[in-house]
């Protein structure tokens, strides 16, 4: 991917640079994100209310923040606050 004969213009060359390092961090923003919302799953399922709410705060900032740099769509992260919502009232009900 590193490659940079794909264009015979300067300006070419430099955008495709640009393009493989807002992919490659782009990419690392959304393992992080996915790692996150993994986290708080795992922390609302164990049943620790006291690792549960600063679990569920910070994922749902980074997924507010992914949302300002246009990396994730408004709907997609909302749908993902909503369930882990949903997950929360679930498990709480529960016991």
């Amino acid at each position: 991917q590193d490659n940079f004969d794909v264009a015979n213009h300067k300006s070419t060359i430099k955008a495709h640079k640009q393009n493989v390092a807002r992919r490659s961090h782009n990419r690392e923003l959304r393992t992080q994100a996915r790692r996150a919302l993994k986290a708080a799953r795992a922390a609302i399922d164990s049943g620790d209310s006291s690792a549960t709410s600063p679990t569920l705060k910070t994922t749902t900032a980074l997924l507010d923040k992914l949302v300002r740099k246009g990396i994730l769509h408004a709907n997609t992260a909302a749908r993902y606050k909503h369930r882990l919502g949903r997950r929360l009232r679930k498990a709480s009900a529960s016991t």
